[in-house]
């Protein structure tokens, strides 16, 4: 379990995180989202080893991190920019790798080239971002490391890849009980990715939850009656949103939908229908409970 309390880290006059807490079980697919700047790439450099905490502390299991090479070769880190020897190919990247992990696979790593299409003898200078993000996530696989981070997954993907991708990430899990940590800034990216979600906003963990609880915590109900009618037909409902466009009245509602639903049914509506709520939708209106408000273009609290 990777473990961090009251993680603070600095850069100048910039905190990019402020006493985060958090604690990632083993053998999850751990999704950090967040709008740019929200800390989740200096995240993954703590807990990788790469940054030492300015305070507070980032630990795998009782274990420090930073500077502890036997703990650090458990770990393998994609950053979102992928550094590369210069001139080189993968299989010069992956002889890079081999010195760095004894568990690397290179029978794997042949094997996944193949699969991706890419050409281990190519120059990487010549592959496009999407083809370097591939590699990176191809050697990365080919460590056999318990803990994989990736930064920014699957940005420069096509669906296909980005498919291909996922399901590489589900065997880690699945097959050898890894436990992958990655990070977005898009919900939509995640939200058939990941077993539990947390919010990143500046430098802060503001909600964290399990994705399938999540999901299934909210639904959407559309509601309209015969008569003039306000608030208080909806008595007896948790509701978080309420918006109403004539006589149809569009409802955000926390508990159990069977029993919501029976409560309105009462009621003789006109209309009453349960709709789908995405992810997104579903951490907005979490979010407002507790007091944030999001906007689109920022994904952040306003107020």
């Amino acid at each position: 379990m990777i473990i961090a309390n009251d993680l603070t880290k600095r850069f100048s006059d910039v905190v990019a995180l402020d006493h985060l807490n958090c604690h990632i079980q083993d053998g999850c697919v751990y999704g950090l989202v967040g709008a740019n700047g929200a800390g989740k790439s200096t995240f993954l450099r703590l807990a990788s080893g790469v940054y030492r905490p300015d305070s507070g502390t980032i630990k795998l299991g009782d274990t420090d991190i930073f500077e502890n090479v036997n703990v650090k070769k458990r770990f393998v880190f994609v950053s979102d920019e992928f550094w590369m020897l210069p001139q080189s190919t993968m299989h010069r990247m992956a002889a890079l790798y081999a010195s760095a992990y004894d568990s690397f696979n290179i029978k794997l790593f042949d094997a996944l080239s193949k699969e991706f299409g890419l050409n281990p003898d190519r120059p990487l200078s010549t592959f496009s971002k999407g083809m370097r993000r591939q590699a990176a996530t191809i050697l990365a696989l080919a460590t056999r490391a318990e803990y994989l981070f990736f930064d920014e997954t699957f940005d420069g993907l096509d669906p296909v890849m980005r498919n291909l991708v996922k399901q590489k990430l589900y065997a880690e899990v699945f097959d050898r009980g890894a436990t992958v940590i990655i990070t977005s800034h898009s919900l939509r990216e995640l939200e058939d990715t990941c077993d539990q979600l947390a919010m990143l906003y500046k430098g802060g963990i503001v909600l964290e939850s399990d994705v399938g609880e999540l999901k299934t915590s909210l639904f959407k109900l559309q509601v309209a009656f015969m008569q003039e009618y306000d608030q208080t037909m909806f008595t007896g409902l948790d509701v978080l949103s309420q918006n109403r466009q004539g006589s149809v009245t569009t409802l955000i509602v926390r508990g159990d939908k069977e029993k919501s639903h029976a409560l309105l049914a009462e009621k003789s509506p006109l209309l009453l229908e349960t709709l789908p709520v995405t992810l997104e939708e579903v951490f907005i209106y979490e979010m407002e409970a507790l007091g944030y408000a999001f906007d689109s273009a920022e994904g952040g609290k306003k107020a």
